[in-house]
């Protein structure tokens, strides 16, 4: 295991790095006679109106660890209110190989610009896009490649609304060298083989959400492949 943590609650991610207004909470799932497993679980949103501040309301957060590559991630997910988006970067570092969080780098505040188009390189997937009408009639998970907001894979999104989802579900990353792929609950969404000389190696692992989603997290896990 290279790094593992239960996310039951905010004191579990007290040394994570905050980039926006992110705001923490905790969610029970059920208990002796009720639905759900009965552990806790971190539950992450947005603490600004986001039809007052727009963009300048979403935000990321960030693991503190370096992640290397070949590692395959999981988590477990469960959207709790809508609309929203949510996402994971991985491979980040800055532009000319720096640590993310090296002061070289310009400040952060969770804008969305700042991370695809600024002087970071990552991938990011976003595998609930319920923020726009657009998003929710045809649901997708969207792999992009940054610098350069390149779309560069895409695979249907088989998570229900919030309304309707049934407990958690599990979220499954491959980071090996070129190869991405993705899953949800074991079902495969998406496969991609970067062709560029030199593909992203380690770097740092990230949460990201569109105001005003409100969502659960539990159980991550980064293992070597």
């Amino acid at each position: 295991m290279i790094y593992s943590n239960p996310l039951r609650g905010p004191s579990d991610v007290a040394g994570w790095v905050a980039e926006g207004p992110v705001q923490f909470g905790t969610h029970d799932d059920g208990g002796p006679g009720l639905s759900g497993d009965g552990t806790s679980a971190l539950v992450l949103s947005g603490s600004l109106d986001a039809e007052e501040h727009g963009d300048h309301a979403h935000w990321t957060l960030w693991c503190p660890e370096e992640i290397p590559d070949h590692v395959r991630i999981t988590w477990e997910f469960l959207p709790l209110e809508e609309p929203g988006l949510a996402m994971v970067f991985f491979a980040a570092r800055g532009h000319r190989g720096e640590d993310l969080f090296s002061p070289s780098l310009a400040p952060r505040t969770g804008f969305y610009p700042q991370y695809h188009s600024g002087d970071l390189d990552a991938l990011h997937i976003s595998y609930f896009r319920h923020k726009y009408a657009s998003e929710r009639r045809f649901r997708t998970c969207n792999l992009r490649k940054s610098t350069g907001f390149q779309l560069v894979a895409q695979g249907a999104d088989p998570l229900p609304p919030a309304e309707d989802a049934d407990g958690f579900y599990r979220m499954e990353v491959i980071k090996d060298g070129p190869r991405v792929a993705f899953s949800i609950d074991g079902l495969p969404l998406f496969e991609w083989m970067d062709p560029s000389p030199e593909p992203l190696g380690g770097g740092y692992f990230g949460i990201r959400q569109m105001a005003p989603l409100k969502a659960a997290y539990r159980n991550l896990s980064i293992s070597p492949l």
